[in-house]
């Protein structure tokens, strides 16, 4: 058995996975990356609009702050965030940003040549920090530059299969190597999940079709718990037929939203901040008015760019002009983009303290795929790339200071490692052996359709209960799936069915906690608990797995100096 080894692994090259790997490094431990795919492919390069930080850019009556940032972020929370991990995140965002920009992310710039700033949903003072309409490209590239020049190895299309635990402790992993056709065990001191989020259970979703909530489910199976998984993210404006991402800076820039009766309705739902409301706010007014007969052919109303002339569209927003010509055939210079919600984002994930620390020794999380929680029931748009770089960070360095292991015997970290392995190459044998009753793919839309239809952005009792039973089925219907390639060389249906495991048990907790919550929150709305319920809600929701199903447990939310209260825009 081939068994390889190091102090830290990372699983994921997002942005999380990439600074977490600088920083562990920084400390002279040996490091390395794993990824299903390069690391510039992976799904933080589609982030668009920006990255926020207190840094006051922008000439405004009153001078930003941490503080106002952090304000914000609680308030766009509906107040589900755990405001320490709030504040740390504001303050130390700001030296994350600037760090960025040392080492060569390219911004836009203010015509004295400082970082540009735009206004962003819910914030109350322009604090987005971007570069044209392509910020993640140009943060990722720029990671990937210092990981390069740290000589940092990366597994590139390698794939987790399962956490290695041993008396409550991960150990690392299994993998799968695509290109050698092998399982290979990979021994870590410290194990980090950076596998981004879960988009692509549902049927529409901005998210890239690797964001399948690997690490949710390793974690999840493993005996971790997950935290706040009913709140899923809508964004408000995807494109209308392929649901790419209409970034929230062209809303920034002073695009209008309109109905079929070319009115700009959301002076209905947020008159003060009208399209710079929060995300969950804005994309239940669109699915409202569409709903109500006020959308076009009854799926999409329209983003007017047109009044804000080419040289702006050309110079902040090239990036979605592009995306409405290939895509929609549409030139937004002269002609609106037709937009619908679709799923965007993940608030609940792995939970973990400020650290990245999981309840399980030796393993961490951080980014989308982790909880610490940061966003509550609705992340504020240019936050979720500022998660990655503090968080991401902080994880990097905690992981480095933590490597000390409660096994010094080799031959003992060998044995385990094997009786895994043996165990797992058992379990795939009885897989190739089943015959094929029906596709996988057949499930997975199945599934999809669930999840869009029962347990999208308008939540009730019924519908619930029903997606309930059906994922129910679904999971029992996943036990008699079969796979037609026998051999382990570049076998992407044998990665989709574990991928499709995974998406069952989350799609399971999502609708277990949704069914539970019974009031709304944030981007969770229930039409038959239409009021937030601070009395019994204030909570966090774990989710810890059992052969039965999720168990639902819950925990305080961490408040300091904000205290709940009425949310209003």
């Amino acid at each position: 058995m081939e068994l390889l080894s190091h102090d830290v692994l990372i699983i994921g090259g997002g942005l999380a996975g990439l600074r977490a790997a600088l920083e562990a490094k920084k400390s002279g431990v040996d490091v390395a990356i794993l990824s299903k795919v390069h690391p510039l492919r992976s799904h933080s390069v589609a982030a668009q609009g920006g990255v926020n930080a207190a840094l006051h850019n922008v000439p405004a009556p009153i001078p930003d702050s941490w503080g106002n940032h952090a304000f914000d972020t609680i308030k766009g929370s509906d107040y589900l965030a755990d405001q320490d991990a709030v504040e740390v995140m504001c303050r130390e965002g700001i030296d994350r940003v600037v760090e960025m920009e040392h080492w060569g992310t390219l911004f836009s710039r203010t015509e004295d040549g400082r970082i540009a700033q735009r206004p962003f949903g819910g914030a109350g003072f322009p604090r987005t920090c971007y570069a044209a309409d392509r910020t993640g490209h140009n943060l990722l590239h720029t990671l990937y530059e210092q990981i390069i020049g740290q000589n940092i190895p990366v597994y590139e299309e390698w794939y987790a299969l399962s956490l290695v635990v041993h008396e409550e402790r991960c150990l690392g992993i299994l993998a799968y190597s695509m290109f050698k056709g092998q399982i290979i065990p990979i021994h870590a001191k410290v194990t980090i999940l950076a596998t981004g989020g879960y988009g692509r259970i549902y049927l529409r979703s901005t998210n890239a079709i690797i964001n399948t909530g690997k690490g949710c489910s390793l974690a999840y199976r493993a005996g971790v718990p997950l935290q706040d998984m009913e709140f899923v993210q809508f964004h408000p404006t995807s494109l209308f037929g392929t649901n790419i991402l209409i970034t929230e800076g062209a809303r920034g820039e002073g695009g209008y939203l309109k109905n079929a009766q070319g009115k700009r309705f959301m002076e209905d739902y947020a008159p003060h901040l009208m399209e710079l409301g929060p995300r969950d706010i804005v994309a239940r007014a669109i699915q409202t008015e569409i709903d109500e007969g006020r959308g076009f052919e009854g799926e999409y109303v329209l983003l007017d760019l047109t009044h804000l002339g080419r040289e702006k569209i050309m110079n902040r927003l090239p990036g979605i002009r592009q995306i409405a010509m290939d895509f929609a055939g549409i030139d937004p210079i002269s002609d609106p983009i037709p937009i619908q919600p679709a799923q965007h984002y993940s608030m609940g994930g792995i939970s973990t303290n400020m650290d990245g620390e999981t309840p399980m020794l030796g393993l961490f999380a951080a980014g989308e795929c982790a909880c610490v929680s940061v966003h509550g029931a609705n992340r504020l748009g240019g936050n979720s790339l500022l998660e990655t770089l503090v968080f991401g960070k902080r994880a990097g360095e905690k992981a480095a200071s933590s490597r000390s292991s409660n096994i010094q015997n080799q031959k003992e970290v060998t044995k385990i490692f094997q009786q895994n392995l043996h165990q797992f190459q058992k379990d795939l044998e009885e897989i190739f052996m089943r015959e094929i009753q029906e596709p996988s793919f057949k499930l997975r839309e199945e599934m999809k359709t669930l999840m869009t239809y029962q347990v999208g952005i308008f939540r009730n009792a019924s519908s619930l209960q029903f997606a309930k039973e059906r994922i129910r089925d679904l999971k029992e219907r996943f036990h008699r799936l079969g796979i037609k390639q026998k051999t382990l060389s570049f076998n992407h249906e044998l990665v989709q069915y574990f991928e499709l495991e995974g998406m069952l048990d989350i799609s399971q907790v999502i609708i277990e906690g949704a069914l539970a919550r019974r009031e709304s929150r944030g981007s969770h709305f229930r039409t038959d608990y239409p009021q937030r319920d601070d009395e019994h809600w204030l909570r966090h929701t774990l989710a810890y797995h059992t052969p039965q199903g999720p168990k639902l447990e819950y925990k305080p939310v961490a408040i300091t100096s904000y205290p709940p209260k009425k949310r209003e825009y």
